[in-house]
Formats: structure tokens, sequence, C-alpha cells
């Protein structure tokens, strides 16, 4: 069938079969349909929407559209596992998730990405690691997962091509919003990873995509309903992202709180519960603990035993990086000229966080970029990050330590946090942190 045909059909609201899709997405891979064909199809997508066995087929043959990863010849002792999250402020999850669950058994060959608008990339994080190759070769990645269990790096071209050509188109055409089109884009990477089990961080909140809560939920049950449907058995968290989620935000700064949590040192409470419920999910979901329970026992044997920190300095050295990063960070990770705390001038109690502000904030620093094209300087952020209900002012604790390139970014960011960390208005708090689990 031409192209314009399938175009039509989803325009006038019919519904596409699987060969139809699987005709186009091949199209977009090869080049016979146009960059204003695959626009014009994400509109009438996005205006006209899928069916569930729609969107499987969708994700399915975005999968398809290049290598697909094969583990089966290396092995592996244990379950290939991955976690994905629709992004935040200080989410930093993935550099413990990895090693802790390469230390209870399983493999994790995570694909991630760069920062996006006003959050962080994990690949950005993984990118302030002197001599770290985040975009190894195949050869580099099997065996950094081989004798690591995992290996945090970026996607490879020929992984999933089609979704990063429709992606791009999605970008400038006004249709990123589409919840059948971000669907496949997540899934269709994970789909191409060869992965045997996957969990969901969706999050929700005045710092995620999704702000609202019933939209995320929305998300996060397509994503899991969408998965488990193409064969790949998926669990999906709700989580809240209504502030920064760790004592810090940037680059350098969330890999340094990263290694403290692996050296089980100074650990946050809430970025704990969040690295842990996902975890074990995925340590369930890989049969290496029968229950959550069982899970999250494991989980803290390999903290405490320092297991989890010896495979990720394994990865770290495998991919290129220094050998003894996690005993030496500060001799690695570049520090910002000015680091200074900021008090308020007036003391009082934080009720709510406006966390996309702080990101926005990051991102004005340096710390992420405005366009493509922009360098990140992965020193600059903030530490010591005050919470909801805790006290700030003078006599108390800062808001927040700057670190930023000049006294003009310091001055620049304190406005920011003086704007986004208030008293005023309704906490941004409401019920548990890992507000809802969603499975198929």
């Amino acid at each position: 069938m031409l192209p314009q045909e399938i175009i039509r059909k989803k325009r006038d609201g019919q519904k596409l079969s699987a060969g139809e899709i699987n005709e186009f997405i091949a199209g977009v891979t090869n080049k016979s349909v146009s960059e204003g064909q695959v626009a014009a199809f994400c509109m009438a997508v996005l205006l006209k929407k899928m069916e569930m066995d729609e969107r499987v087929a969708l994700t399915s043959a975005m999968a398809q559209s290049g290598t697909v990863m094969d583990w089966s010849r290396e092995n592996l002792p244990g379950p290939i596992l991955d976690k994905h999250s629709t992004g935040g402020i200080g989410d930093k999850v993935s550099l413990m998730l990895a090693p802790i669950v390469a230390a209870c058994g399983g493999f994790v060959p995570m694909l991630s990405g760069r920062g996006l608008g006003h959050t962080g990339g994990t690949l950005d994080k993984m990118d302030s690691i002197p001599g770290y190759k985040s975009q190894p070769d195949v050869a580099l990645f099997k065996k950094a997962v081989r004798e690591a269990g995992c290996a945090i790096i970026g996607a490879t071209p020929d992984l999933a091509p089609a979704d990063r050509i429709i992606y791009s188109i999605r970008d400038v055409t006004a249709t990123v919003e589409s919840l059948d089109l971000i669907t496949a884009s997540i899934l269709s990477k994970k789909l191409a990873a060869g992965l045997q089990g996957l969990v969901m961080d969706v999050k929700f909140g005045t710092g995620a995509f999704m702000e609202k809560y019933e939209d995320a939920k929305t998300l996060a049950e397509s994503i899991v309903t969408v998965a488990n449907g193409a064969g790949l058995p998926t669990v999906g968290l709700l989580t809240d992202m209504n502030q920064t989620l760790g004592r810090t935000a940037g680059n350098a700064l969330e890999v340094k709180e990263a290694i403290e949590f692996l050296h089980n040192r100074n650990v946050d409470p809430r970025l704990y519960e969040v690295t842990a419920a996902l975890t074990a999910e995925l340590l369930v979901l890989g049969k290496l603990a029968k229950d959550v329970k069982e899970a999250r026992q494991k989980i803290e044997a390999v903290l405490k035993n320092g297991k989890a920190a010896e495979h990720f300095s394994m990865m770290v050295k495998l991919l290129g990086g220094p050998a003894d990063l996690m005993e030496k960070p500060e001799k690695y990770l570049k520090a910002a000229p000015v680091i200074k705390d900021f008090h308020p001038p007036q003391k009082f109690m934080v009720s709510a966080v406006n966390a996309r502000a702080i990101g926005i904030g990051i991102v004005e620093l340096g710390g992420g970029r405005a366009k493509p094209s922009d360098t990140v300087d992965h020193s600059v952020g903030i530490t010591n990050v005050a919470q909801i209900g805790e006290e700030v002012g003078p006599g108390a604790r800062p808001l927040a330590t700057i670190h930023a390139k000049d006294e003009a970014g310091f001055r620049h960011m304190s406005g920011v946090l003086a704007q986004a960390m208030t008293a005023a208005g309704k906490t941004g708090i409401s019920g548990e942190l890992v507000r809802m689990r969603i499975a198929a």
C-alpha cells in the first residue's frame, strides 16, 4: 500500500493492520517514506489515536527496524534486565540500580539518553567521568555487560533507527505529546536491547514531563500493556517528582552522590526508597528473588558488603574510566570554580517546590543544553538541597549549595531557588513517594 493511503486511513480514524504499520515503518527506515509523510502520519496518530493492538504493532515494528541485540551467545548466567525513567530533577537512580542488579546476579545492558528539556540525562552524568566511553562499539558493550554485569551507554545508531527518525520529526511538528508515539518510542529501544524484564519509573509532579498524576498513570498503563503485549515482561511504578530526588542535581554532582550511595554512606531516604522499589521489582521479574521482601533484603546486603560498588567500579574501568574512581571521586570529577551556600533572607519551612524551574536553572548554568549543539558543563549544579518540610534561612540550613562557573551564575541560580522553593501554597507532597504499581 502507498504511504499516503496508510496516512489517509489513519487520518480518517480507521484502524491500521499490523501489516500496514510494518510496511510504513520499513519505509521510514529505508527512506522510501518522506519526512513530510512521517510528519503527516504522526499528526494523524496524535489526532485520531491508536487502539492497543496498533500500539503493540507500531512498537514492535520500530524495535525491529534495525539491530536487535542477541544475548544468547554470551551464555550469561542470569536474566537480561533494565529500567527506564520518564525523567526528573536529580534522578540518578540508574547509576545505583544497574550495579545493584548486577551484584544480585542480573545483567543490565542499559541504553540511556542525554538531557531533554528541563530533565537531566543519565548519559550526560556518565560523560562527566573522564575517559568513560558512553558510546562504545558492540564488542566492548557486550564485554562490559558480561564481566561487570552492567553497562550504562547511549543507544547505538543501528538500534531502533526508525525511532530516531520519527522522534526528530515529532520534535518539530508538535506531535511529541502523542501517547501512542511516546509509548512506541520508549519501548522500541528497550525491545531492541534484547531484554527479558523491564521496570518503568513513570514520574508525576512539578519536575516531570507528565505533571498531572492521571496523565502519568495513563502513560504507565500504556507502556506496561504494550510491553507485555510485545513479549517483554514489564512492571511500572508511579513515583513523585515534586522536588529534587536526592540531595544533588547536576551531572558530576549526581555521580558523586551515586558513589556515596553505593558505599552506603550519606544515603538520602527518598532516593533510597525509589531506587530500592524499582530494583526490587526487577529482581522479582528476573526471578532473582521470590518476592519484594526478599529482593529488598538482597539489595541491602549488596550495598552493605560493597558488591554493588565493586560492579560499578568494574563497569567504569572496562569502559575506559578511572580504576580508582570509587576511592577518589574528587580527583576525577570536575569541580565548579564557585561553590557557595545560598540562604534565603528570611527563615521559613519549605512547603512547595517548582522542580521544573530548578531543572531549567541548571540548564541555564550550563549543566544542560538549550540546543543540541551546546556543550555541557558537567561541574555545575546544586548539592545539599533542602527538601519539603525542612526549615531554611538564617540560623537554619541553606536552600542549597550552588556550584557555578562564576559569580553571575551563582546569583542567577540563587534567584531561581528563591522563586522555586517556597512556603506559599499547599505542600507538594501528598501520599506515598511510590504512589502506584502497575502490572499486566
